[in-house]
């Protein structure tokens, strides 16, 4: 299992390799990763290891888990029967979102007015071009804080952090080829195969019912992750590959 800890102290590579020797010596430790710069340090153990070991290994270097990143409690709205208003939560919870997809949409819409000869294929084609070029845009507001909220349950950045710098610039570019209507094939490709690995990482948060935050919308908003999450996820896979069947 690999899990992410926060090493203080540390000024150069020598202090670096005097943490990262020491854990290594531990015999239930497989591999470490340690980021100088953050002290973010990722360390693969194959049975879970107490915190006092941890420490005992690097010395006078603190060491504290980096816990996911926590959604804010969310208070329950209650009718006059006391139960919980599933649909007044739901609203109050992921407003945001659904106000800009409801944009995207509206938008996307309107753009074919006066509907003399709507087409489904253009709807979607400019929904999927509002979609990345709005979503990349709050992802890119704090980058920083985006990578370490997608690194929690993203199956790629999980392995490779810099995935989670470099997937809003993704978003952007077929947001733009799908504006432009450049490579329609390949932009549709493209977008299956990178949501569908997406999806993966948050069905399995959500199956295994981590309470962390959704990265959909950057670090701008406190977003759960939940089914909401593979929804849109999951409608975004099948529109791509409707539109690569209808070329």
């Amino acid at each position: 299992m690999k899990k992410q800890y926060k090493v203080t102290g540390m000024t150069c590579n020598g202090c670096l390799n005097t943490v990262k020797n020491g854990l290594l010596a531990l015999p239930e430790v497989s591999a470490v990763t340690i980021d100088l710069p953050t002290g973010e340090t990722t360390v693969e153990q194959q049975t879970n290891i107490p915190l006092e070991t941890l420490q005992a290994a690097t010395g006078k270097y603190k060491i504290v888990p980096l816990e996911p990143t926590p959604v804010e409690p969310i208070q329950k709205i209650t009718d006059n029967s006391g139960e919980p208003d599933s649909s007044d939560f739901k609203w109050s919870t992921y407003q945001p979102l659904f106000l800009i997809v409801g944009y995207i949409l509206l938008v996307s819409v309107l753009v074919q007015y006066p509907f003399e000869q709507f087409s489904f294929m253009l709807l979607m084609r400019h929904f999927m071009a509002g979609f990345f070029v709005v979503f990349s845009f709050f992802k890119i507001l704090n980058i920083s804080g985006f990578a370490n909220s997608y690194q929690m349950y993203d199956v790629v950045a999980a392995r490779w952090k810099g995935w989670g710098y470099v997937y809003p610039f993704v978003e952007l570019t077929l947001g733009i080829l799908y504006l432009v209507n450049v490579f329609p094939f390949y932009t549709n490709l493209a977008t299956a195969i990178i949501l569908g690995i997406s999806s993966i990482g948050v069905i399995q948060s959500n199956l295994n019912k981590q309470k962390i935050k959704c990265a959909c919308l950057g670090d701008v908003f406190n977003l759960p992750m939940s089914t909401i999450t593979i929804i849109e996820d999951v409608a975004m896979v099948v529109m791509a590959i409707a539109m690569m069947i209808m070329l």
